[in-house]
């Protein structure tokens, strides 16, 4: 005889209550009501738990112990397949795309350089966990994804935006190679099918005839001293600013004049040797006495184990008068049109720039090569530069190219 929600909330004596079906109430001696069903698979019965009276109710179990019925008529054990889905659960529970991010982040951390790796946790962290980095991997879905990065692009970051998409299909690659999900639902997401198509906006950069009044300006730039010096610096070696911002001084011997930037701090990934002028040692050796006790030729005012911050050079460009007309980047630009102006040859400023060369046997032979020659260069545009900061264009020397 079926049970009743009565006789359950009257029942008394320990024993097994049958529903019909398989299904029955079991009471222990001490009083509690566990639902049970009982079945056959494989010559061989078997018991499912569906959970404790009251907190399963009667309609609650006969809706289970249904469905269990199904899975046996479609040819299933529904113990495997429920142990199946809760094996499924705990994995998804750990594998979540904050924790599957972070154990990518912590595989590529040998890759980048600790301000890179910065920037990239930041963005998903902002743009990306906080929406979704609780979530299942395997629950996320292409268009929350594409929701996600889409209002990075509205906001006017549309970089970011196609960083950020690049970085979270990234994090599915890696999870399909190491097992932490079955397939790569974000494969089809592709950069140009979802952002704008925006416009290239090349860094502004400073002309040669505006440096006679800049220079000056820098000269008596009156904000922290490590800035203006940091920043002359990147002016002299034609690096990056990144390059310099991060520079340590493990990495410079002032007597020979050179800085060697390792590889993991390049952009192309391979180690970089800088010829110092005269002038570039000298903006290093008044360093030594603000920072020489330190692993950072250049640290932030406010937090000295750290970097200046990315936007340090171009803050005070901007207080110098000179907000989105110049950048620090820029100053490369004019290193490589006023040596080239000048008649040096281009395959030396290209290896001062530390470009990526295409061929790799040239590209081998550059890193060897041209040091002599890019020693005179350097030499040559700091006395160049002190030259423009009187108004004056210094001669190039012969066998400049």
């Amino acid at each position: 005889m079926a049970l009743t929600d009565a006789e359950l909330r009257n029942l008394t004596e320990p024993g097994k209550h049958f529903d019909g079906a398989g299904l029955y109430l079991e009471m222990t001696a001490t009083g509690g009501r566990y639902w049970r069903m009982k079945y056959r698979f494989g010559g061989k019965e078997k018991r499912l738990a569906f959970g404790v009276y009251p907190g399963v109710g009667l309609k609650a179990a006969r809706d289970k112990a249904a469905e269990a019925r199904k899975v046996l008529q479609a040819g299933g054990d529904p113990g495997l397949l429920r142990k199946a889905e809760k094996a499924r659960a705990a994995h998804e529970s750990v594998n979540t795309l904050e924790a599957v991010a972070s154990d990518w982040m912590k595989h590529q951390a040998a890759r980048w350089d600790v301000e890179t790796a910065g920037r990239i946790r930041a963005s998903l962290e902002n743009d990306i966990f906080k929406k979704l980095g609780s979530r299942p991997l395997a629950s996320i879905k292409p268009g929350e994804v594409m929701a996600a990065v889409k209002a990075i692009e509205k906001r006017g970051a549309s970089d970011q935006a196609g960083r950020v998409l690049q970085r979270v299909k990234a994090v599915y690659r890696w999870a399909v190679i190491h097992e932490r999900i079955e397939a790569n639902q974000m494969l089809d997401l592709v950069p140009s099918e979802i952002l704008q198509p925006r416009q290239v906006q090349h860094r502004a950069a400073m002309s040669d005839k505006e440096l006679p009044i800049f220079l000056p300006k820098l000269a008596a730039y009156d904000g922290d001293p490590s800035t203006a010096h940091a920043l002359r610096l990147v002016i002299l070696s034609a690096t990056r600013p990144g390059e310099t911002r991060g520079a340590r001084w493990a990495e410079f011997d002032l007597d020979a004049a050179v800085w060697t930037i390792p590889a993991e701090r390049m952009k192309m990934r391979n180690e970089h040797l800088v010829p110092l002028s005269s002038q570039a040692v000298d903006v290093l050796r008044t360093m030594q006495a603000l920072s020489g006790g330190r692993e950072l030729v250049f640290p932030s005012p406010s937090y000295p184990s750290k970097p200046l911050s990315e936007n340090t050079f171009n803050s005070a460009l901007a207080r110098m008068g000179y907000k989105n007309t110049a950048t620090a980047h820029g100053f490369r630009a004019l290193f490589s049109t006023v040596a080239n102006e000048c008649g040096w040859n281009p395959d030396v400023i290209e290896r001062q720039l530390a470009h990526k060369e295409a061929n790799e046997v040239r590209a081998a032979y550059h890193r060897s090569a041209y040091m002599e020659e890019r020693v005179r260069l350097m030499q040559w545009w700091a006395d160049y530069l002190d030259a423009r900061l009187t108004g004056k264009v210094l001669k190039v020397p012969q066998r400049a190219a």
